[in-house]
């Protein structure tokens, strides 16, 4: 493994799901996006972090919700909305569409659609109010394994679907990815959720419980992808990962409401 070309691997993840400047010496090709992929969720953990920051610090001035709100925003200003925009374009393609044709071009139509909008209020309504209702300590610790866990599970179609454009911006991300890169992947995103409660004795039954919720959740929209369109497109897996992050609130305030 050389160390250069992993960290510059890093690096184009990171100016790829981010607004944040790279080094220049990073350069580009087509090919760093795909070897990238592993370094998807360790990507996602730094923005959850990011948002968990901005809440405690908006958390001393503001009410519970107005601080979520605020770690929402700065969240999205630092992915430029990236995933949000994929769950629109999807929720316009699958709900507006009869057939596959239809589906890929809607998708492919940058204009939001009422079925778009629609799902983009309510996710963000839901990720508001369960964060709300969340402790601030769990809050926080939840919104990094939320955004490290759901970018592991969503870049698994890598490994499983065939990507069903012929050309599109995730072209040179969609090729197939490898075991041991799935495996770095998931060893990046999935064990922040034993500590849903902040550093601490790890919560195994919450992880067990959530991993489960996850996988089950995978291959139900991965099944559902297959029989609209085939595959998957790049807005497939911003839909994807709205899906998984906002479980992970929903079974991180369930576990403490029950």
């Amino acid at each position: 493994m050389n160390p250069l070309a992993e960290l510059r691997y890093f690096f184009t993840a990171l100016g790829y799901f981010t607004r944040l400047p790279v080094p220049r010496w990073v350069g580009y090709e087509p090919h760093y996006l795909n070897a990238a992929a592993r370094y998807f969720p360790l990507v996602g953990a730094l923005v959850g972090a990011f948002s968990a920051l901005v809440y405690l610090a908006a958390l001393r001035v503001f009410p519970a919700g107005v601080a979520v709100l605020l770690s929402m925003a700065a969240s999205l200003l630092a992915t430029g909305a990236f995933h949000e925009d994929g769950l629109a374009d999807c929720v316009d393609a699958f709900g507006g569409a009869y057939n596959r044709s239809d589906a890929l071009r809607i998708m492919h139509d940058s204009r939001i659609g009422a079925f778009g909008a629609i799902a983009l209020v309510i996710a963000l309504a839901l990720k508001w109010q369960a964060l709300a209702e969340l402790p601030p300590l769990r809050a926080t610790s939840l919104m990094i394994a939320a955004h490290a866990a759901s970018r592991a599970c969503a870049i698994s179609y890598l490994a499983t679907l065939d990507y069903v454009r012929a050309e599109g911006k995730a072209k040179p991300v969609a090729q197939r990815l490898s075991g041991p890169a799935l495996l770095c992947a998931a060893l990046f995103g999935f064990p922040w959720l034993l500590w849903p409660n902040g550093p601490g004795v790890p919560d195994w039954r919450f992880a067990a419980v959530t991993l489960a919720v996850l996988i089950a959740l995978r291959f139900a929209l991965g099944r559902y992808f297959v029989k609209r369109i085939g595959g998957y497109t790049g807005d497939c897996l911003g839909l994807a990962q709205q899906i998984f992050e906002l479980i992970i609130y929903l079974v991180g305030l369930a576990w403490i409401s029950s």
